[in-house]
């Protein structure tokens, strides 16, 4: 059965980067969620002043891969206790959040940050909350790190958390 979740982990482009290739997931699309302004900009979410995140939004199916296993992905390709930051990105639009379309997809992400709370030095600082005011990001965001593996920030920052995922995840990994 396919089933949707968004996961706002710092720049979308890192975060997609990650998700296309995890087996289960059947489409990973980055834009913008849980803010004020319909239909946001990129340039408007950058203000700060709309209150949105720049997250991915995942269909997967859940016959092959659970929400536990997404969310386990999630927690170790970003750091969930820094707020409204991730390395160098700092703002609002940057933070961690889990925005569930279901209420066992909320009772899951609750349930493991519970459980791995004494593996954080700091306190996990990721919002829980149900999806609003989903946006697609602009064409020239999605597929971003598949169309520019050699750009600067793609190399220092996305890759590495593509090859966290090969070294952690190999089981979830696409062939």
């Amino acid at each position: 059965m396919t089933e949707t979740l968004v996961l706002g982990g710092g720049c979308f482009w890192c975060t997609e980067a990650v998700y296309v290739r995890v087996r289960g997931v059947l489409d990973v699309e980055s834009g913008y969620c849980n803010g004020q302004t319909l239909n946001p900009s990129y340039e408007e979410v950058c203000t700060g002043r709309t209150g949105h995140n720049e997250v991915v939004k995942l269909q997967y199916d859940n016959t092959q891969i659970s929400t536990r296993a997404l969310l386990e992905i999630f927690f170790v390709i970003h750091d969930p206790t820094t707020l409204n930051r991730q390395g160098h990105d700092r703002g609002t639009q940057y933070r961690s959040g889990i925005y569930f379309t279901t209420p066992e997809q909320a009772e899951v992400a609750q349930a493991l940050m519970a459980e791995w709370a004494s593996d954080f030095e700091d306190p996990i600082v990721t919002e829980v909350l149900p999806l609003a005011n989903y946006s697609a990001a602009e064409d020239y965001h999605q597929d971003f790190f598949e169309r520019n593996p050699t750009q600067g920030y793609c190399m220092t920052v996305a890759a590495p958390k593509v090859s966290k995922l090969r070294q952690t995840f190999a089981q979830w990994v696409k062939d």
